[in-house]
């Protein structure tokens, strides 16, 4: 009886660290889950061939009044997927929801002509970094460090991106018609 208890002793403990050694794991996987998804989206960011800009055109706009990014400057790109929501124009089409996959990527200047940060939008629904609709957000700079995690969701740029006449979180369409 006493060889059943010590034996019953020694396998709860090996279980238990086991299972502690199995927790540790997980949270250096998630750490480094964010930092491939921050780096992933960084690297599509940085291509711009295959993408169609904002009404048909490269030129670099003055940020609006309604922007709640620091930089003055900034275009707007979307990867083939996310160009089926634009019409001929190169406006997003009214009512649009973006199907999965869509890459808008807003380069933000601080100049007209320095690029210092992405914004990045990426609709991929099954990543642990997507919000409730299915985006992932990145806020990247254009050395590669990270302005916010892509694991924060986008929550310091939900609430402009929310305001009326988005069109699945977009403003392009309100602030340069």
């Amino acid at each position: 009886m006493r060889n059943n208890l010590q034996t019953m002793m020694v396998l709860t403990a090996f279980v238990m660290g086991i299972g502690i050694i199995h927790s540790c794991k997980k949270k250096e996987q998630t750490t480094d889950t964010a930092a491939d998804t921050d780096k992933e989206l960084y690297e599509m960011a940085k291509v711009t061939s295959g993408f169609t800009w904002f009404k048909n055109s490269s030129t670099v706009l003055s940020r609006s009044a309604g922007s709640g990014h620091q930089q003055l400057f900034l275009k707007t790109r979307y990867n083939m997927i996310a160009a089926t929501k634009l019409d001929s124009t190169g406006k997003i089409m009214s009512g649009a929801t973006f199907p999965e996959g869509s890459l808008i990527v807003k380069e933000l200047f601080g100049d007209s002509t320095t690029l210092e940060r992405y914004a990045i939008l990426y609709k991929n629904a099954s990543s642990a970094d997507a919000d409730d609709k299915g985006w992932v957000w990145g806020y990247i700079n254009a050395d590669g460090s990270v302005a916010e995690s892509a694991t924060k969701k986008g929550i310091s740029c939900i609430s402009c991106h929310s305001q009326t006449d988005n069109i699945d979180y977009m403003l392009m369409n309100k602030y340069f018609p």
